[in-house]
């Protein structure tokens, strides 16, 4: 099975993004699964992985409904409260929905670079290493060198570094980055995300050979067994198209076997979220 494992959707006026763009934007739109339904079908992909882009419940329960209604919809990637006090009886009003499969929080946003540390977020993390439920990193390179520390408190516990943590790659900066995401992918529970990098690139000038670097590094070092491609659609738009960044993917990483291309392209998806 082909799954895209990171995809976006959101309606304007339901819901408030601060993390869009003042000014205006491919993005200031309504985003729906009949609008990714066809690209999909286009693309030979018969399902994906919705990640939340919102603090609230409002937006979790949301996904949640969309994801009932939508058959190719197999999996949400929801907002918790990691810090709060009765996130047992949240989980358990989640796991009841069959497509509840994981959760994230905008660490890149904090202030606090050492938020994931915090101890009441370390015990919000120990609730889910308990229950089996993963959890999405979504970093920026600065953050990597906690995820040793995170495994440390929290063994049990499965991550998955989105975008490869948003390295400079407009720049073509690869140091710290490099150093610091081999150091996590030396640990067995964590995965890595082939995503989110067009926008990391510079928008309008950017080539899959930009890329190459840094997908070749994280091949290298995770393998295809924790690695998985994301288009990270709609927000890719500010870059290119959900084909422009499969095709940016296909060349990044260059020839393959088609097991090891299966396995980019779905196979671990399914593997890490229980699909």
């Amino acid at each position: 099975m082909r799954i895209d494992a990171h995809q976006h959707f959101w309606e304007l006026g339901r819901l408030d993004y601060p993390w869009m763009p003042a000014e205006p934007s491919v993005l200031r739109q309504n985003f729906f699964p009949s609008d990714l339904a066809p690209i999909l079908e286009r693309n030979r992909f018969e399902g994906s992985v919705v990640v939340q882009a919102h603090h609230s419940m409002a937006e979790t329960e949301w996904l949640l409904e969309l994801a009932d209604a939508t058959e190719f919809v197999r999996g949400v990637v929801a907002w918790v409260d990691l810090t709060d006090p009765h996130l047992g009886k949240v989980l358990d009003g989640l796991q009841r929905r069959p497509k509840f499969k994981g959760v994230r929080h905008l660490v890149h946003d904090e202030p606090d670079d050492r938020w994931l540390l915090r101890p009441d977020v370390l015990a919000g993390l120990t609730e889910l290493a308990r229950r089996g439920l993963p959890y999405d990193l979504l970093l920026h390179p600065r953050h990597l060198r906690l995820v040793p520390e995170i495994a440390g408190k929290v063994p049990e516990l499965r991550m998955v570094i989105d975008h490869i943590a948003k390295p400079l790659i407009a720049e073509q900066i690869l140091e710290p980055w490099a150093a610091d995401i081999e150091e996590a992918s030396r640990l067995p529970q964590v995965y890595c995300k082939l995503s989110g990098m067009i926008t990391e690139a510079d928008h309008q000038a950017w080539k899959s050979e930009h890329l190459r670097p840094y997908v070749s590094h994280v091949l290298r070092i995770f393998g295809a067994e924790r690695l998985m491609f994301g288009s990270d659609w709609p927000v890719c738009l500010l870059a290119g198209s959900w084909k422009a960044v499969l095709a940016a993917f296909t060349q990044a990483v260059g020839p393959q076997r088609i097991e090891t291309r299966e396995r980019l392209l779905g196979g671990t998806a399914e593997e890490f979220y229980g699909i």
